[in-house]
């Protein structure tokens, strides 16, 4: 038991425990993430003058309003997304649960059914999904990389057998002109899932950084066995960010279902790739424990930002996919090397000191 106070000190939340007295590996991580997203902001910064600067009617109203509508989708998939990632855990069904979220709304609407009906049978539909994967992963014990990965495909079979091959429209317009790009708040470029996006990001931002419930995923990620002994609930914990997941995706299928103005089962296809490269580009870690929501936030908009900059200059989807994916390489690998060679260069630096009994003494002191 005595295991269980240390631990929390040395990995535990990032700002809450005591600094280690000596620089390793982990402190120097942590400071890394915290450079690595400042970053991804500068980046996304630098890609946005460079637009400025090579493509006409890049930074005018119209554009950026459909730019960041564009990915609002993925964006509001990464806030919890980003959360489960902070807690050592990943799912990849969200895309999945997109598509079985507008499936269900399609085959509801042509039902019959009120619309105002159907969006709390869907989100209730995405808790269930999101129940499903977090029982399996804390009550029977299987990893979520693989748990997630056969809820991928069984959700988007769902999704077919609710749907089939139909595409359903004519939704009604009240609802269908709140999420499309042409509809922006008064005085602003900005669309009103985006306003929306925004809000949530803020909350849940308080969420992980200011609160206990934010410094326990960080302790989760970070050491379970270490958070468990120092009495977090960690099984609870998992199972409330699978069951957040899957409210958040079912709702963005909702969101895409109105954006588009048809329902499909194949809706969102590849979504997950993007969600997952945007929360690993803005630095945080995969193996848990490490990351702040602004890099999330950042990475999403970049994400976005570069897309919108590659088709306005008509370059290929297939290229944009290249693209991506390679920016998910650069965001797993960057850190991790940069993170190699200063520790490689601590190692020298403490290799050089005096080996000597008073040496160490002194330089200790």
């Amino acid at each position: 038991m005595a295991m269980a106070p240390e631990t929390p000190k040395a990995r535990g939340p990032r700002g809450r425990a005591p600094a280690p007295r000596t620089a390793g590996a982990g402190e120097t991580v942590r400071d890394l993430a915290l450079r690595w997203d400042t970053a991804v902001g500068a980046l996304l910064v630098a890609v946005f003058v460079v637009g400025l600067g090579s493509t006409d009617g890049f930074a005018s109203g119209e554009n950026l309003a459909f730019a960041f509508n564009d990915i609002v989708e993925v964006a509001l998939i990464a806030l919890p997304m980003t959360l489960l990632v902070v807690a050592g855990q990943v799912d990849l069904s969200v895309a999945s649960m997109l598509g079985l979220g507008s499936a269900l709304t399609g085959a509801l609407w042509n039902a019959g059914w009120a619309f105002e009906l159907i969006v709390p049978v869907v989100l209730l539909t995405g808790v269930a999904g999101g129940l499903l994967n977090g029982w399996l992963v804390t009550r029977v014990g299987l990893p979520s990389l693989a748990v997630t990965i056969g809820t991928l495909a069984l959700y988007r079979g769902l999704a077919s057998v609710v749907l089939g091959s139909d595409a359903v429209t004519d939704f009604p317009q009240v609802y269908a002109d709140w999420a499309v790009d042409t509809s922006t708040v008064p005085g602003t470029f900005l669309t009103y899932p985006v306003v929306l996006f925004l809000v949530l990001a803020a909350a849940t931002a308080v969420l992980l950084h200011s609160t206990a419930f934010g410094r326990s995923l960080f302790a989760i990620g970070a050491q379970e066995e270490a958070a468990y002994f120092a009495g977090i609930r960690v099984k609870r914990f998992k199972l409330i960010l699978f069951v957040v997941t899957g409210l958040f995706s079912a709702f963005a299928g909702i969101v895409f279902t109105l954006r588009y103005g048809s329902a499909r089962a194949d809706n969102g296809i590849g979504f997950e790739m993007l969600v997952i490269a945007s929360v690993l580009l803005g630095g945080v870690d995969f193996d848990g424990g490490k990351g702040t929501l602004f890099g999330a936030v950042a990475g999403v908009l970049l994400i976005g930002v570069l897309k919108n900059l590659l088709t306005l200059n008509d370059v290929p989807n297939e290229v944009q996919v290249i693209v991506t994916g390679l920016l998910l390489v650069a965001s797993v690998l960057t850190p991790r090397v940069v993170a190699a060679v200063v520790e490689r260069r601590h190692r020298r630096e403490a290799d050089a000191l005096p080996t000597s009994p008073a040496g160490r003494t002194g330089s200790e002191s």
